[in-house]
């Protein structure tokens, strides 16, 4: 007898749930838990890392993160309004920036703009501001290529009609840009920037190529380290714990905004 739509469902549903769950007791009873233990989950290592990786390393990591979005997202919206100009050269110069930056990895940008610029410009890196500075830099100069065409496609979302009203009202094309089309896309495009503030959030991970001083060692760095030197997986399991407990919540939250928004449409 053929089962119905709605059967095959379910069926199909329970089939994943079973495997699943068979997956979950396979690794329970036949992971060795009595060497994973002491050396992924040490109460001796972890008391050690503690306060230092909160009020030190995760500190660090939400303060570069925040810098790197606040200075991406504002070379971000000039590059946004370049793209958009009716001037070629800007528009090339906008292209070629937003291509150059999203087509090279993260880590190649960082490690240039840490050692390569300094070296091209005569110019020691700790008068440039240091690695972590120029690290930031790169960082930012990442990020802004990709919040540029995020903020290109919620400005080119706003209805034509609210420009063409304010323009029918006298409002010139700057302050109509800046009073009526910024604020509308910026409504539109809120759910994909904290979705970036969160890749940015892990990117920072990446600064440890241009090298760190103790004081300003983010998450990962400092996880890292003092892993080798316990030579203990654990710090490395606290790392990701602290990175989980930052980003579910925000994930969750721009879940939460694309389904009201999508609500308010």
């Amino acid at each position: 007898m053929a089962l119905r739509r709605t059967q095959k469902q379910k069926l199909y549903r329970y089939t994943v749930y079973v495997v699943l769950i068979a997956i979950v007791l396979w690794v329970a009873f036949t992971a060795n838990w009595a060497k994973l233990g002491p050396l992924f989950f040490n109460p001796a290592v972890a008391a050690k890392m503690l306060p230092s990786i909160v009020t030190v390393a995760l500190v660090n990591t939400l303060w570069f993160t925040a810098v790197a979005f606040a200075g991406g997202l504002l070379l971000g919206v000039f590059l946004a309004l370049l793209k958009m100009s009716s001037i070629g050269p800007f528009r090339w110069i906008a292209t070629a920036w937003i291509e150059l930056f999203r087509g090279l990895p993260a880590i190649l940008t960082i490690f240039a703009i840490g050692f390569i610029v300094p070296i091209a410009a005569g110019v020691p890196g700790t008068k440039l501001g240091g690695p972590v500075v120029l690290g930031l830099v790169g960082l930012i100069l990442v990020a802004s290529a990709y919040m540029a065409e995020t903020i290109r496609a919620g400005l080119q979302a706003v209805p034509k009609g609210q420009t063409e009203a304010a323009r029918s009202l006298g409002m010139s094309p700057m302050k109509t840009t800046f009073w009526i089309v910024v604020p509308q896309g910026f409504r539109i495009i809120i759910p994909p920037l904290t979705n970036e503030f969160v890749l940015l959030l892990k990117d920072t991970s990446l600064l440890f190529v241009v090298g760190t001083f103790i004081w300003s060692k983010e998450l990962t760095t400092f996880a890292r380290d003092a892993s080798t030197q316990n030579s203990n997986g654990t710090p490395l399991i606290m790392a990701a714990i602290l990175y989980l407990i930052v980003t579910i919540p925000l994930t969750r939250f721009t879940a939460w905004l694309e389904r009201r928004m999508g609500r308010e449409r």
